[in-house]
């Protein structure tokens, strides 16, 4: 008889215990259907990981009263706890990571395990589709701030985020590679990692069927969060690529690069969204904005400025 398949889906929180007690329910429901409806034998488990020191998270799980393993990761930064999560889950074949604010939607769990059986890549990323906590202004949605691409199903990728993201683990530890923690104040962590791993020949395999919601909260539903957000975009492109550059002549070469694209894209942003203020055409105001501010962050990635995004200003922390 064959061993059965193993799985953990790992929920990474901070501070965040009305989403986790909202969402959390939800996934470990779609874990049991998972291992109810199998075509093989699998056996699947949920994991909080908790990167609040206080373990502010503890008591959301045990109220909840669920099949759930809770841990707590001290070290701050998103990298931490991915980390944290791939070493609770030593012994099984697949980590599925899914965050605390994030809806799955039907067929999610069985799509991400079904195109990892047929392809064996080393991670499966599926859909992340933006749910909004109350309607977002014309203007954001003109600038398609919260959209992403559209792929098919079996399209090869570059690197992966890890909002909806499965992981083959026999492959990941063969690659000797981790979440890298320079990378965990500012993010960008999970699409390090997967450029590393497909310099390493391994495959990244896209689902279309896998998707989750993203839950935008309404403070994240304005003009300067979504500039933040376009900036910190480019600054992570500046930063993941100088970190990949290989030697002093390499990193020369792609720092110059990036600035070059950081100042075309502020070249080309900012006479678009000047044409779009006088000619009242927010399409045009919001996208040229949204590529001056993502090319202003490259520039400053390029000269070794970060973004922390997941800074924390407590001392405890």
């Amino acid at each position: 008889m064959h061993r059965p398949l193993t799985l953990v889906v790992a929920v990474l929180t901070f501070r965040r215990c009305e989403e986790l007690r909202r969402h959390l329910p939800e996934v470990a429901r779609h874990v049991e259907s998972l291992t109810a409806a199998a075509p093989g034998p699998i056996s699947a488990s949920v994991l909080v990981v908790d990167n609040d020191p206080s373990g502010s998270a503890g008591p959301v799980v045990e109220e909840l009263g669920l099949d759930v393993r809770y841990v707590c990761e001290p070290d701050p930064g998103i990298a931490a706890a991915r980390n944290r999560a791939v070493d609770e889950a030593a012994g099984a074949d697949l980590l599925v990571f899914i965050d605390d604010d994030e809806r799955p939607l039907p067929g999610w769990l069985p799509a991400l395990v079904d195109t990892w059986a047929v392809h064996r890549p080393v991670a499966v990323p599926g859909r992340v589709l933006p749910r909004y906590a109350s309607p977002p202004e014309t203007w954001l949605i003109a600038g398609g701030f919260f959209d992403r691409p559209v792929r098919a199903s079996g399209t090869r990728m570059p690197t992966a985020a890890a909002g909806n993201l499965l992981i083959d683990l026999r492959q990941l530890r063969s690659s000797g590679l981790r979440f890298e923690e320079p990378f965990g104040r500012t993010g960008g962590e999970d699409s390090l990692l997967g450029r590393r791993l497909v310099q390493q020949g391994l495959q990244i395999i896209w689902c279309a069927e896998s998707a989750v919601e993203d839950v935008i909260p309404a403070e994240r539903l304005t003009r300067s969060w979504v500039l933040r957000r376009a900036w910190s975009q480019g600054n992570l492109q500046s930063l993941i690529d100088v970190r990949l550059a290989a030697g002093p002549w390499r990193r020369a070469y792609v720092t110059a690069y990036r600035l070059a694209a950081g100042c075309s894209l502020i070249g080309r942003g900012m006479p678009r969204a000047a044409i779009g203020y006088v000619c009242r055409r927010k399409r045009l105001q919001a996208q040229g904005s949204g590529a001056s501010f993502r090319g202003m962050g490259m520039i400053a990635g390029a000269c070794g400025r970060r973004f922390e995004q997941y800074a924390r200003s407590d001392a405890s922390n």
